[in-house]
């Protein structure tokens, strides 16, 4: 049987750890329990040195980088706009405005803001799946019986080809269960799945239509083609601003509840206020 924690090492405690997970200890000569250790927490219930870790910090930067990716997929479609209108002014009247300087100048700004799209979201992403990771090495803590899939799939499962379209949501909804502050009877509440749901289902969506719209783009031959590569370019980036708006909702309520299950673990004090140690 494999480590409940890591899914590498063999299983060798009672609650399914094993002698490389921290808190796991291999079990006494003679059959006797080892002392449990004691879980050393920080302000508000995070691990001192140990996991759970407090995500707060990186879903902030998530955030702001998203905000970014907002920005610059808007200022792409004010660009890819001007250039489609070009186009389109030789297509319907005859204007060859698109091949003078003025042409030459909207081409330049809108690769700058198609090149600005790219950088960040590239560094959106690097941040995105250290917090992604970070959840989930939490919610193995939180609750290892309800996660699907190993932490190393919260990063490579992005990666494998075909399989990034299934396995990251895998790992998400482990991990959105195991961040649910159980009941007061010790029960496991129910909470609603949609902020998870919508994001992941208009990412899957945005990212084939980017796909789809990049190849059209690239393929384009005739002022016609151009005309129509760009105006969907435009639709695509307009549909990945809702995603990042989805996935800031996503990032922030995932974060809030594992925020507010990690403070179960804080030592309290006779007023019932959380303390550090």
């Amino acid at each position: 049987m494999l480590c409940v924690r890591c899914r590498t090492g063999t299983a060798v405690t009672d609650d399914g750890l094993c002698t490389s997970c921290p808190g796991a200890r291999p079990p006494l000569p003679g059959g006797a329990e080892p002392e449990p250790e004691p879980v050393a927490t920080g302000p508000g219930g995070w691990g001192v040195g140990t996991w759970p870790r407090s995500p707060v910090g990186l879903s902030r930067a998530v955030t702001a980088l998203l905000g970014a990716v907002i920005v610059t997929d808007l200022v792409a479609i004010g660009r890819g706009l001007h250039l489609r209108a070009l186009w389109q002014a030789l297509v319907e009247e005859g204007d060859p405005a698109v091949h003078g300087s003025g042409g030459v100048s909207a081409e330049r700004l809108h690769s700058v803001a198609q090149t600005g799209q790219s950088v960040v979201f590239v560094a959106t992403a690097v941040v995105f799946i250290v917090w992604f990771h970070r959840t989930r090495r939490n919610a193995e803590v939180f609750d290892p019986a309800v996660q699907r899939m190993g932490p190393g799939w919260s990063v490579g499962g992005w990666f494998v080809p075909f399989a990034n379209l299934w396995f990251p949501y895998r790992v998400a909804t482990g991990v959105w269960e195991g961040s649910v502050v159980p009941g007061p009877e010790g029960g496991r509440p129910t909470v609603s799945r949609a902020p998870l749901r919508l994001w992941w289902a208009v990412w899957i969506a945005s990212s084939l239509l980017d796909s789809f719209t990049a190849r059209m783009e690239g393929s384009a031959e005739t002022p016609e083609q151009t005309v129509q590569g760009l105006g969907l370019v435009a639709a695509a980036d307009a549909f990945e601003i809702v995603s990042a708006v989805l996935a800031i909702v996503f990032v922030r309520t995932l974060t809030r509840m594992q925020v507010e299950r990690a403070a179960l673990r804080a030592p309290r004090t006779g007023s019932g206020q959380l303390t550090a140690p």
